[in-house]
């Protein structure tokens, strides 16, 4: 059974996820992963089982103390855990160090954020050692990170445990330049829609890529020698200023911002659906939202009104937060987020 809100159809489930965000809610919540599997996460789990009762506080403490000094650390944090969850599910893979890590994949370039889980970690284990999973430490500082830059508040579900393994051959984030249907086909074998999809995209409304992952867009577009024609034409030739062409080894590969009308503010804002709109996205992907009747609509509605997408993104985060974690006995605690306590 789904419910339509603003056209599009959302889980009635998700909703009432949604509704329990209060403080004093003591739930359990079952969410289907990518294999329709039942997980059961808890509602201020820390609290409700006396093992940490003020793990939540001091997580929101510690991002806020790091944010009021570098405001970049929400898409850091976001893309974190993006990363995490949408490979082996949300079990803090990504953070394990090593030569063969998912940290270390050609998709993972440029991945940070990881002092602060660290610092976080070692708080948390000063009080309360062997307790708070570097899972739901990534999933609480990356929403409330976010938050500190604008966008909603969303409830996050704990009771995560620690994944044992990370391999840089598992890795399949898509590539930036990815098919809309490619794309698609990705978010639906975690167990994510097309309004998912278009909403978590919106994450891009602030931060920064490397040239490297646009430079095909620019020069060479499906090695045609030739730039993508869906470019606004001026938004080209201002983006080739940015990103040279790539002509010899060891050239130097700038940053530049995924949504140029944020910029440096690193605000959560729907500026970036508008760029899409106006052929004016800097990723391919993003500009393939045209693409699709569905997600070309939904786009629309996005551009149209910042508080649509506040709560998509509210419930879609939600959602992702659900995929293929680990509970129970399953996983461990670790006692340090870069290894496994068996190292």
């Amino acid at each position: 059974m789904r419910r339509e809100r603003f056209g599009f159809a959302f889980p009635v489930s998700a909703l009432v996820v949604l509704s329990l965000w209060c403080t004093m809610c003591v739930v359990h919540v079952e969410a289907a992963t990518s294999l329709q599997t039942p997980v059961k996460l808890v509602w201020h789990y820390y609290k409700v089982h006396n093992t940490c009762a003020d793990a939540e506080a001091y997580i929101r403490h510690q991002v806020e103390l790091f944010y009021n000094r570098d405001s970049t650390i929400a898409p850091k944090l976001l893309r974190l855990q993006y990363s995490d969850c949408m490979v082996n599910g949300c079990d803090a893979s990504i953070l394990l160090n090593g030569p063969d890590s998912e940290k270390m994949a050609p998709q993972n370039r440029g991945l940070a954020g990881f002092v602060l889980i660290d610092k976080i970690k070692t708080v948390l284990e000063s009080r309360c050692p062997g307790v708070v999973s570097c899972a739901d430490i990534l999933s609480l500082a990356a929403r409330d990170a976010v938050h500190m830059a604008g966008a909603p508040s969303y409830p996050v579900f704990t009771g995560r445990r620690d994944g044992l393994t990370s391999t840089k051959a598992s890795v399949d984030l898509p590539s930036p330049s990815i098919s809309w249907e490619a794309s698609l086909a990705y978010f639906k074998s975690k167990g994510l829609d097309v309004l998912d999809m278009t909403t978590l995209l919106g994450a891009h409304s602030m931060g920064r890529t490397h040239c490297a992952f646009i430079v095909d867009r620019l020069y060479n577009f499906n090695n045609t020698g030739k730039p993508d024609p869906s470019m606004k034409a001026s938004f080209l030739a201002e983006m080739r200023k940015l990103c040279p062409p790539r002509t010899r080894k060891g050239q130097t590969d700038p940053l530049v911002f995924l949504n140029p009308a944020s910029g440096s503010t690193y605000r959560f804002t729907n500026s970036y659906y508008s760029r899409v709109l106006t052929n004016e996205a800097v990723l391919g992907v993003d500009q393939q939202l045209l693409y699709g009747d569905d997600t070309k609509e939904i786009t629309e509605e996005f551009a149209a009104g910042l508080e649509d997408f506040r709560r998509s993104f509210a419930l879609s985060m939600s959602r992702m937060g659900n995929i293929e974690v680990l509970t129970g006995k399953e996983g461990e605690i670790r006692k340090n987020c870069r290894f496994t306590n068996k190292n």
